[in-house]
């Protein structure tokens, strides 16, 4: 009853988007300057968008493969886990962007026209899923509209965090873990929509 009570819907989401902005205000009274600043609020909240972004990502499927209490609180909270994900990536973005404007250079040391139309168009996903994660404008869209978006949008993300990720593990192998988990996360999918099939393939 704790977790149900304490933990779901926006409750849930207030409570990690206040967490999150706690780190980031963290992040700035700990650096030594506003780039390095930027810098580690970059860090940090890559690394909280990942965990959130794999934890809506994979909550239908692994509620299918294991349906014990947390999946389930997973799958009941996915849309809420998922709206804290746009929140962390958008302060994420903020970052980014001060960045940017504080040292032109760097910037342009740490990235390219590639990434930033790739990342931007992930972004566009990513605030395209946030506003339809209501009732009112996933109605407005429409339930086929709305599955091919989300479906589409995920799996975009999850591609993006593997080639982000993946950059930077073939440099610093402290980025295995978040390696790791991404990858967990596919096959989790694969399961899932493989145990789906052979369900729906085996005879009443």
């Amino acid at each position: 009853m704790v977790m149900k009570n304490a933990l779901e819907g926006w409750k849930l989401t207030l409570l990690l988007v206040g967490g999150l902005l706690i780190m980031t205000a963290v992040a700035l009274a700990l650096a030594a300057n506003p780039v390095e600043a930027s810098r580690l609020v970059i860090r940090w909240t890559a690394r909280c968008s990942v965990a959130l972004f794999l934890a809506a990502f994979t909550a239908s499927s692994l509620v299918r493969l294991v349906p014990i209490r947390i999946t389930h609180w997973l799958s009941r909270n996915r849309r809420y886990l998922g709206l804290a994900f746009a929140a962390s990536h958008s302060i994420h973005l903020m970052a980014i962007i001060s960045l940017a404007t504080q040292d032109q250079v760097l910037f342009w040391q740490l990235t390219n026209y590639g990434t930033l139309v790739s990342g931007g168009l992930a972004y566009v996903f990513i605030f395209a899923m946030a506003t339809t994660s209501f009732d009112r404008t996933a109605a407005m869209l429409g339930s086929r509209l709305w599955r091919l978006l989300h479906r589409a949008g995920a799996w975009y993300i999850w591609t993006s965090f593997v080639v982000t990720f993946g950059k930077r593990f073939v440099m610093d192998t402290a980025y295995l873990p978040a390696m790791v988990l991404i990858f967990l996360a596919l096959a989790i999918k694969l399961l899932a929509r493989l145990r789906g099939s052979r369900t729906k393939s085996t005879p009443a």
